[in-house]
């Protein structure tokens, strides 16, 4: 489908959805400091004090403005409005995030403020669902197996496509032209990195609907719901070409902490398992099949909650919890933090009881050695203070029984939560952050020498490697200055002994710029050593009527074939890099409209969270994200080189 290019500030969004910024924009008109806190109550006098203009410019200046021109980083910046539309923006005002400040404003008032900040009325036509297949191309294909695994593309999570998988070599790479694009509809984001097997590409979506699009046209073969967000990749169950003896499964995990089997041929449910009691729990990591297990990376969104001063914070632990994949029944779970949660014993400065010790989510995908009968993982911060030594670690867990084999914790002391984004609200343990977790796998890369190393990238733009064996520090290097939103943020890839690093290193923070020079962009490192083989920065070539929601980090993890890396930035450009030297061979701007299958005009925003897949000839994207002020959009793109081409 061809791309129509027009001003973003001209998109429009569809039917009603939630702004996707979590715990701080409930707290919007709180200020940023103790210093200049403004109360709750205030800002119901404040909204009740525009009552004699009630016009929508004068509301959005006294009750919105304090949070949406970038002071509060998590809110969605005032740029980004028109993008979202009038019906996100009600939604939030009226049953959303934003519902207590809606609560000030007549049902009339919200209204109006949601269509003058939307940019249109909200007369306007709904999503148009999905086509969904004909007759023949919703046939499931037996003779194609998944050339790839789950969210790491491979068992060791290098993220590299080999010849026979990508079905793409360097060489067609200039040639790539957008083949069609899938509008999720309604969404804002897309961030559910697409699988494919049996001749169909499976991807979530922010509604909770999972979808098994045709690979050669687009259509729908089947869909199911969640009845939760998909951010994950969905894992397929490997099979040999036209033998399958029992319904090949796709795993997948949503935002409430629910694990799905499903039939991959027809979307049937198989089971349906929650992996732990705790009623924050959310899968962000894309759950591993291997072996008739699955296993499960355990995140939270505790980390919102504590912003509320009377939320008794806190008492998740993150983990991961291994399945029976025929049954879903568990076989074992294992904790990152050992000691079980309760009272402390002390009280915040709100008077709320104070728990602990908790975090150390887990929000990547497990990497697998078979060769040891491992697992590796990554952590986050610790929710509550003194901070967990397995904070900010690497933890190795044995496959069968779930014991903790090793661990290494690469930056101490880091205990962080929502609260500290609103003036270190009475939950912010003492430490306030610097929230510098491990967000991206570890890889498993083997050397020339045939000895291996566990390479691992940190939103403190730190990478370096450990000992698979016992967690012993090889080496380690700082790539670029880091801070909330990355350094390296969400995967690293790596091609034989070369590891690809993005950068981030966006300002997110006023703090960021303190942590020094900024370097958003690639790297290559040799993986033995950890010296730079090549830099590409990535230049700023935001257009001015995106900033400052536009920004050239590369947080999205990245892929590799031979020969090519594939990177996506928060300004919504996917570029492919020559892997020996760095230089760029193609690029697109996806931040665009595009005219689907369905007719409904979607739109592309950042890349972020979920990086491009290479599988069977074609390149595979999501773009849009929308959080911390980032680019909106609700489109999955396929690219391919032209046909007479191939």
């Amino acid at each position: 489908m061809s791309p129509t290019r027009r001003s973003p500030l001209a998109f429009v969004s569809g039917p009603a959805v939630l702004i996707a910024a979590l715990g701080s924009l409930a707290a919007c008109g709180q200020g940023k400091s103790e210093s200049d806190a403004q109360p709750a109550n205030a800002v119901a006098a404040t909204a009740a004090g525009a009552a004699t203009a009630r016009d929508p410019a004068t509301i959005y200046t006294q009750v919105c403005s304090t949070c949406h021109e970038g002071q509060v980083p998590k809110a969605p910046h005032s740029v980004t409005f028109q993008m979202l539309g009038p019906e996100a923006i009600l939604t939030a005002l009226t049953t959303g995030v934003m519902q207590p400040q809606g609560a000030t404003l007549s049902e009339a008032e919200r209204r109006t403020l949601a269509e003058h900040l939307g940019g249109r009325s909200l007369a306007a036509a709904v999503a148009t669902p999905p086509v969904r297949c004909a007759a023949g191309a919703s046939e499931f294909d037996a003779n194609r197996p998944p050339r790839t695994l789950g969210w790491g593309q491979t068992l060791e999570n290098t993220r590299f496509a080999d010849s026979y998988a990508a079905g793409l070599h360097a060489s067609d790479v200039p040639r790539l032209q957008l083949e069609w694009a899938f509008a999720f509809p309604g969404a804002t984001r897309a961030r559910s990195q697409p699988s494919v097997a049996g001749g169909a590409i499976y991807v979530g979506s922010q509604s909770g609907e999972l979808y098994a699009l045709d690979f050669v046209s687009g259509c729908v073969r089947w869909s199911y719901q969640a009845g939760a967000e998909v951010r994950v990749a969905p894992s397929v169950e490997p099979w040999r070409a036209g033998e399958i003896s029992v319904p090949p499964r796709l795993v997948v995990g949503d935002l409430s902490g629910n694990v799905h089997a499903l039939d991959a041929r027809t979307g049937r449910l198989l089971w349906k398992r929650r992996v732990d009691p705790h009623p924050r729990l959310t899968i962000t990591g894309s759950p591993r099949l291997h072996e008739g297990r699955v296993y499960v990376p355990m995140s939270s969104t505790e980390w919102a909650a504590a912003a509320d001063p009377a939320y008794e914070c806190c008492s998740f632990r993150g983990g991961v919890a291994a399945l029976d994949a025929a049954t879903g029944a568990e076989i074992w779970k294992s904790y990152t933090i050992a000691k079980e949660p309760g009272l402390t014993g002390e009280k915040s400065s709100a008077g709320t009881a104070l728990r602990g010790p908790a975090g150390a989510p887990v929000w990547n995908s497990p990497t697998i050695d078979v060769k040891r009968g491992r697992l590796y993982v990554g952590t986050g911060e610790a929710y509550t203070s003194p901070a967990a030594d397995t904070s900010d670690a690497v933890l190795a867990i044995d496959l069968q029984t779930g014991k903790r084999l090793w661990h290494y914790q690469s930056l101490a002391g880091d205990a962080w939560n929502m609260a500290c984004f609103i003036g270190g609200g009475p939950n912010c343990p003492k430490e306030n952050g610097p929230d510098l977790d491990i967000g991206a796998p570890p890889v498993l890369v083997k050397l020339p020498s045939g000895a291996e190393v566990l390479v691992v990238g940190q939103k403190s733009a730190d990478v370096f490697a450990l000992d698979p064996d016992d967690g012993k520090l090889l080496w380690r290097r700082r790539i670029g200055r880091g801070g909330f939103a990355g350094g390296v943020h969400w995967g690293l890839a790596a091609e034989g002994a070369r590891v690809y690093a993005p950068n981030a290193d966006t300002l997110f923070l006023p703090s960021d710029a303190q942590r020094g020079e900024a370097k958003p962009g690639v790297f290559a490192l040799d993986a033995g050593t950890g010296k730079t083989v090549w830099f590409t920065p990535a230049q700023d070539q935001c257009r001015s009527e995106l900033k400052p929601a536009c920004d050239p980090g590369v947080s999205a993890p990245v892929t590799a074939i031979p020969g090519i890396l594939f990177a996506g930035g928060f300004d919504g450009r996917l570029r492919a890099y020559e892997g020996a030297s760095g230089r760029v061979v193609w690029e697109f701007d996806t931040v665009r409209e595009y005219k689907t299958l369905s007719g409904e005009v979607a739109r592309g925003g950042s890349i972020e969270s979920a990086g491009p897949v290479v599988v069977d000839g074609a390149l595979l994207v999501n773009s849009g994200y929308l959080f911390g002020g980032r680019l909106p959009g609700n489109v999955l793109l396929k690219f391919s080189p032209p046909r007479a081409a191939r």
